[in-house]
């Protein structure tokens, strides 16, 4: 089996260095101080589970690596458009694209047959098809992060909390190709199980992050002093009663109280949420897969979610005048292939 992550940032380097230490033929994409780190001393990994060192190759130009049998994306979702110049020289006739990303995935409404919204493109997420076009759902397969890393510094991830990579067919079957991969994450030390239907998993992740994403990024507050503010935790539980509700109409049954999801982000503490960290470093932020995606789906399934526009509505104006102008940008969208080894980047904790 060959793998390439494209994208070897936080999450993306560590994945790669326990496939490598689990016996996978795996090729890391980087560049930058990243890239010459990575060449020069391989992955090191802190973490409470044991550190360890990885030294799979790793490049900065993908035609060196070549066609192979899965690419795990260490991209953020509104990077994919933009990612085909890297992602190209890796496609064979079978090769897989598993997207580990937040929120409402672009294949959502693929693979649903008898489903009223069969085949329906998310705007928010696949904007004109520019994402479908790059990555076809029949290569895709969806991955819910339960891992927090983060860059200490170049070559050197910390991991956090979590080794959970929740893994599955956008049409809910358990084909060959996730188990196979899934077997060479646990061979590696991660969990990698082989859902059936991964939309629960999205939802029950998405609980947390619609909320406590923007509106860390909105007040600048972490996870803990939202959860624990009277007024911001009433707020939190509207909008996670919202997107339960449009999870609902679209089919999917999340199994998780609001209740446990506040008490979850209390235990995670003083954690400054990913959006948050992306407004302070002048990045793009991931508004429309964690929360576009789902005033979307509110209102293609008629579910009033009041709060959630309401916020929605703010976020983007705090994106648009927060975030500085990116090179290679017309309209709001990327034009220009993205970076291959983001900066560093934690994943919500579960």
């Amino acid at each position: 089996m060959r793998v390439a992550v494209l994208g070897a940032g936080a999450i993306g380097a560590y994945v790669g260095a326990a496939l490598h230490r689990g016996g996978t033929d795996v090729h890391l994409i980087a560049r930058g101080a990243q890239l010459a780190a990575l060449r020069e001393r391989g992955v090191t990994v802190l973490s409470p589970r044991g550190d360890f060192l990885a030294r799979p190759p790793a490049t900065g130009d993908p035609a060196e690596v070549g066609p192979v049998d899965y690419v795990f994306l260490g991209l953020k979702a509104q990077q994919y458009a933009t990612c085909g110049a890297l992602l190209e020289p890796l496609l064979g006739p079978d090769t897989a694209v598993i997207a580990a990303q937040n929120g409402i995935p672009w294949w959502y409404f693929h693979g649903l047959a008898g489903h009223a919204l069969e085949g329906r493109r998310i705007e928010a997420v696949d904007p004109e098809g520019t994402v479908s076009s790059v990555i076809p759902v029949r290569r895709a397969i969806g991955c819910v992060v339960y891992c927090s890393t983060e860059i200490a510094e170049p070559g050197v991830i910390r991991h956090l909390e979590g080794t959970r990579f929740a893994i599955g067919e956008p049409d809910g079957s358990v084909s060959r190709r996730c188990l196979d991969f899934s077997a060479a994450m646990v061979a590696g030390g991660l969990k990698c199980p082989v859902e059936s239907d991964l939309r629960n998993d999205i939802w029950v992740k998405l609980m947390g992050n619609v909320a406590f994403n923007p509106l860390s990024a909105l007040t600048r507050a972490t996870m803990v002093q939202i959860a624990t503010h009277p007024g911001a935790r009433r707020l939190v539980g509207s909008m996670m009663a919202e997107t339960l509700a449009v999870a609902r109409a679209t089919g999917s049954t999340p199994g998780v109280s609001i209740d446990r999801r506040l008490a979850g982000a209390e235990r995670v503490g003083h954690h400054r949420t990913s959006m948050l960290q992306d407004l302070e470093a002048g990045k793009e932020m991931e508004t429309g897969a964690i929360l576009g995606a789902v005033v979307e789906l509110a209102e293609l399934t008629g579910v009033p979610a009041p709060t959630l526009r309401d916020v929605h509505a703010a976020v983007d104006l705090l994106a648009r005048t927060s975030t500085r102008p990116h090179a290679g940008t017309a309209a709001g969208r990327p034009t220009a292939a993205p970076d291959p080894q983001p900066p560093a980047r934690k994943v919500e904790p579960a």
